[in-house]
């Protein structure tokens, strides 16, 4: 990839994922830890599940990505930062909340303060990785399992697309419950 893509790809995901964090205070601003974890139907998804499962795909996928383009000592922002600690929601530290029960959604219950400050230190490691990115860089296998298999580009795409389609959620959800 000519360094002149290069640097635009990284410009366009660093504005992308820049965005998300006012999205996460959209969502969030206001709300008691009872609003977070209300639902618009029995089994819908909560706004802090929403939001706790944004941060915590983003943080998988990137260290994921980190790892498969050489950087084996790289580790989720949930452990390292001391998250996985201070949510204390019994869960695994490889939980990112795919396929959950929606007993075990309702589980997911943390302030807005956590849930947020969680999401902005996933995205500012975000940043600083794609930050980091070669010119080589993007055009690197970092996924197998697919056919055709995914660029690093491609997955970086496909995580802030999540983290935007999950807040949007979120922020519908909230919606819907101040007009309920």
């Amino acid at each position: 990839m000519p360094a002149e893509t290069t640097a635009t790809a990284t410009a366009v995901l660093v504005e992308g994922f820049g965005r998300t964090p006012d999205l996460v205070d959209t969502a969030l601003d206001g709300l008691s830890e009872a609003d977070l974890t209300r639902r618009v139907g029995p089994d819908a998804n909560t706004i802090a599940w929403l939001v706790w499962h944004t941060a915590r795909m983003q943080d998988g996928q990137i260290t994921m990505a980190e790892r498969a383009i050489g950087r084996a000592d790289a580790e989720q922002v949930w452990i390292t930062q001391g998250f996985a600690d201070r949510f204390a929601l019994g869960v695994g530290d490889r939980e990112v909340g795919y396929g959950m029960s929606s007993d075990q959604v309702a589980g997911i219950v943390a302030p807005a303060d956590l849930l947020r400050e969680y999401h902005r230190a996933v995205n500012d490691h975000t940043v600083v990785f794609v930050g980091s990115l070669g010119d080589t860089d993007y055009g690197r296998v970092v996924d197998r399992h697919w056919d055709p298999p995914v660029t690093l580009l491609a997955r970086l795409v496909s995580v802030e697309q999540d983290a935007v389609q999950h807040l949007g959620q979120a922020a519908f959800v909230r919606g819907v419950l101040q007009r309920s």
